[in-house]
């Protein structure tokens, strides 16, 4: 374990729910309205008041407010917020076969799970004072489930303390860039869900933890991206996915000025960070990290591809991948990820385990692979995978699947021979209207070999 930094608060103490003692200032925007920290404490007192004592909770909230509420009203009866990797009903089944006693707590009505499922009061009725509550440092007030785009989800428990610390890191950040240094408070748009362990940590942790305010919403589609930013005064903050980002390229919407944006979930190409900074003239900082570990390190890969880790942590390279050490870490954490090492400190990212494939001798990195055939043109989206069976000599083959509206696939594939090793052409290569990615913009392998044989 790393050494304790100057300041790391004792797992035995109590902190505080907000940061911040200013219960004036504006900690969410909800329907055209500020809500300002008394009132947001106020509905943290209503709902707590009305939930099962001795349970723990599937956060269901699909209003941002709402699931902040939630979290907070969960974590002050001393119980945990659970997160499910999707909010499909067989996933939140599992989860509730899986953690006995627990209830689905949604703002709006989910399918019905034998009456074990409790709905959010009304919210920004009552106006009570109430004091900030204090949570137990070690208090796990969050289990997230990886995505299971690699295989069984798995549970990730997060204590109140552990999101504090991680939480310092993150406005630490964004207090560097020149457009928020001494600004005031910022104000942030989220196109990922709550649910998302990225969407927590930028969406629900930055407001209760720093100086933030955050939209309610969650806007998908560009001119709502471009509704909600405008709904929030400066400086403003997109929080998104290169998904996103690229569809909001796409359209020729003029956003309301911007601070800042932030990228997560998938790698960020750098060409198309450096379109978003030239058309909205703002920094794209890109964030690396995991369920496991939340945010660890940051780049700006507009103008490089190095990495930054966040001060206290730790990266020991591993044959199948990287040890990730921090102070405010229960344990260290092994990623599927292989790094390089630079000065500074600083790492590059070149691949994951699982990533590297080998056929007839050969040894490729499907991601690389699929930054080929994204670079066709033409296509509009790609990505590249192993098969599960192998054919009749043995080898386990790659496919592709492609959205290449203006192309066939026989021409894509004849461009794809002088990029790439004929061992790794793809086979089928499969043009699809869309590929099925999930709210966050990954892609769940079962979807994957599901639209292949469709």
């Amino acid at each position: 374990m790393s050494a304790v930094p100057e300041g790391h608060v004792a797992t035995s103490a109590a902190l505080p729910l907000l940061a911040r003692a200013d219960l004036s200032r504006t900690l969410a925007w909800r329907d055209g309205r500020a809500v300002d920290a008394a009132a947001f404490l106020a509905d943290v007192a209503a709902v707590a008041a009305v939930l099962p004592p001795h349970a723990d909770a599937i956060n269901l909230c699909e209003d941002r407010y709402a699931f902040l509420v939630a979290l907070c009203a969960v974590a002050c009866r001393g119980r945990t917020n659970l997160l499910p990797s999707a909010r499909t009903p067989q996933a939140i089944g599992e989860m509730l076969a899986g953690h006995p006693g627990s209830y689905a707590l949604a703002d709006a009505a989910p399918p019905a799970f034998d009456g074990r499922v409790v709905r959010m009061p009304p919210l920004g009725v009552h106006g009570e004072r109430h004091d900030v509550p204090m949570i137990p440092a070690d208090q796990v007030v969050v289990i997230g489930y990886t995505s299971g785009s690699t295989g069984q989800p798995k549970p990730n428990p997060k204590t109140w303390g552990s999101f504090r610390a991680s939480t310092a890191f993150n406005v630490a950040a964004f207090a560097a860039l020149p457009a928020l240094a001494g600004a005031g408070d910022a104000h942030i748009v989220a196109t990922v869900p709550p649910q998302h362990m990225y969407g927590i940590e930028l969406s629900i942790l930055l407001p209760l933890l720093g100086p933030f305010g955050v939209h309610a919403g969650r806007p998908l589609f560009p001119a709502d991206v471009a509704d909600a930013l405008a709904a929030v005064p400066a400086p403003r903050v997109l929080v998104t996915t290169p998904v996103h980002l690229r569809a909001l390229l796409r359209e020729p919407l003029v956003l309301p000025p911007l601070a800042a944006i932030t990228s997560a979930t998938a790698p960020l190409p750098q060409e198309l960070a450096a379109e978003a900074e030239a058309r909205y003239g703002a920094p794209v900082l890109e964030l690396f990290g995991s369920t496991e570990t939340c945010v660890i390190a940051q780049r700006r890969c507009a103008l490089g591809e190095d990495w930054r880790p966040y001060p206290g942590v730790t990266l020991r390279p591993q044959p199948d991948g990287t040890l990730v050490d921090a102070a405010h870490f229960a344990a260290p954490v092994v990623l599927a990820d292989l790094v390089e090492l630079l000065p500074g400190p600083a790492f590059r990212l070149r691949g994951r385990h699982a990533d590297l494939v080998e056929i007839a001798g050969k040894r490729a990195s499907l991601g690389d692979l699929t930054r080929r055939v994204g670079a066709l043109r033409g296509v509009e989206d790609a990505v590249v995978f192993q098969l599960d069976d192998a054919d009749a000599t043995g080898v386990r083959r790659i496919a592709a699947l492609v959205v290449a509206p203006d192309r066939c696939e026989a021409e894509l594939l004849q461009e794809l021979r002088t990029a790439i090793d004929a061992a790794f052409l793809p086979r089928p290569l499969r043009k699809v209207a869309a590929l099925p990615r999930n709210e966050t913009g990954k892609l769940p392998r079962a979807q994957l070999l599901a639209a292949l044989r469709e």
